[in-house]
């Protein structure tokens, strides 16, 4: 009776016909960039600029230190979705 164990896991080999190595992957190429093409052109729309260094820092410590007070004490989480859309 040996002490080594000598066990090896099987190796398996697959073996694919020819046409399944090279052939159509997602769809022809006519078709490319066809949802892009049916969307319509929306002018893009002037925002509010946005604050930069001291400012924004500013901004960023007050929204995630105060806690809504209808939450419990809980701080809401910043990507929270509507109540309406969890379903």
């Amino acid at each position: 009776v040996s002490t080594q164990s000598t066990w090896e896991p099987r190796r398996m080999q697959h073996v694919f016909p020819c046409s399944a190595k090279m052939g159509k992957v997602h769809g022809s190429l006519a078709r490319a960039g066809k949802v892009k093409g049916q969307t319509p052109k929306v002018a893009k729309q002037e925002k509010k600029k946005m604050k930069i260094g001291r400012s924004k820092k500013r901004l960023q410590f007050a929204k995630r230190s105060n806690a809504p007070a209808g939450f419990g004490g809980k701080r809401q989480q910043p990507n929270k979705q509507a109540p309406g859309k969890l379903g």
